[in-house]
C-alpha cells in the first residue's frame, strides 16, 4: 500500500471551488488610472471553413494589467523614487519593462486564506461610501471569524462593495467615495506577516468622496514598505454567504515579464 500525499488525499475526498473574482467583459468598471478591457471576435465560425467541414472562432483581448480582478506586482508603486527593497524605480523601468519586481515574479499561491468580513461586523450588506476600514475593524472581523491571519496567509477584506459592480458610477464612487483600508489597517496586516491581501473594491484602500485616486498611502505601506501583494476587484459575496472564514486560497498570476500586475482568477478551495 502506497502512502498518499495528504494534499492529494484531501483533493480525492472532494473539493468545492468558490469564485472570488469578477468576470471580464467589455465595458466593465475600471479604475480611471488604467485602460479599460476590450474583447471582440477577430475570427468567426464560417470565416474560414476547413475541407472536413470544421471551423474555428477566436478573439482579440486588449487590457491593462490592473483591470478587473488582478494582483499588483511590487513594481506597481514606488515612493521617493524607490521600489520595495530600495530598488531604484527609474533604473528598473528602463527600456519599457521592469528588470526588478516584474509581474513574472508574482508567486503562485496555495495558502491559508482568511475572510475579514467588515461589512458583517457593522451589520450591513455594504459599508458606507468612503468609509475607512480601521485596524479595530479588522481585529473585530478576525474575532467574529474566530480566525486571524498570520505568517504567509492571504487576508481578504469584505466591504460588500462588489454588490455595486453592475452600476459603474456607484462602484467607482467618484463623487461619493469608496470604502477601504486605512493606513493603520494596512499596518495591522503587515504586522501579521501576510503574503497578500485583497478587497472587493477598485483601489483596495479608502477613497474619500471627491478625492479620487490622488493619494494611495496603503499601497505604499503594503507594496513598497512591506512587500505584500494587493488584489483588487474581488467578489467575496459567495464566500461570505457560505459562512466560511478559513479556506485554501488558490491563485496563479500570468507571468508577464517586466509587467506591474496581472489579471487573475482567485479561488477558495473548501471540502465538498
Amino acid at each position: 500500500m502506497t502512502t498518499q500525499d495528504p494534499l492529494l488525499a484531501a483533493v480525492a475526498r472532494g473539493v468545492r471551488l468558490i469564485e472570488l473574482g469578477q468576470p471580464f467583459f467589455t465595458g466593465m468598471p475600471c479604475s480611471p488610472n488604467h485602460p479599460g478591457f476590450r474583447m471582440t471576435l477577430i475570427r468567426r465560425h464560417g470565416d474560414m471553413r476547413r475541407p472536413d467541414g470544421g471551423s474555428a472562432a477566436n478573439e482579440i483581448i486588449v487590457t491593462g494589467g490592473h483591470v478587473g480582478t488582478h494582483i499588483d506586482a511590487l513594481s506597481h508603486v514606488s515612493h521617493d523614487g524607490a521600489l520595495h527593497g530600495g530598488v531604484d524605480a527609474a533604473e528598473a523601468q528602463r527600456g519599457g519593462a521592469f528588470t526588478s519586481h516584474g509581474a513574472e515574479n508574482l508567486p503562485g499561491l496555495l495558502r491559508r486564506g482568511v475572510l475579514l468580513d467588515v461589512a458583517a461586523v457593522h451589520g450591513v450588506a455594504t459599508l458606507q461610501p468612503g468609509y475607512g476600514v480601521t485596524a479595530e475593524d479588522l481585529d473585530l472581523a478576525a474575532k467574529r471569524a474566530g480566525a486571524e491571519p498570520g505568517e504567509g496567509d492571504v487576508a481578504l477584506i469584505r466591504t460588500g462593495w462588489s454588490r455595486n459592480f453592475g452600476d459603474t458610477a456607484a462602484y467607482l464612487g467618484k463623487e461619493t467615495g469608496v470604502p477601504g483600508a486605512t493606513p493603520d489597517a494596512a499596518r495591522w496586516l503587515a504586522d501579521r506577516g501576510i503574503v497578500a491581501t485583497g478587497a472587493d473594491t477598485t483601489a483596495y484602500e479608502q477613497i474619500p468622496a471627491g478625492a479620487g485616486h490622488a493619494v494611495l498611502p496603503v499601497h505604499r505601506i503594503l507594496l513598497v514598505e512591506s512587500g505584500i501583494f494587493i488584489m483588487e476587484h474581488l467578489n467575496l459575496e459567495a464566500l461570505a454567504e457560505s459562512g466560511l472564514h478559513e479556506f485554501a486560497f488558490v491563485l496563479a498570476p500570468l507571468r508577464i515579464t517586466g509587467g506591474t500586475g496581472s489579471p487573475v482568477r482567485p479561488l477558495a478551495a473548501v471540502s465538498a
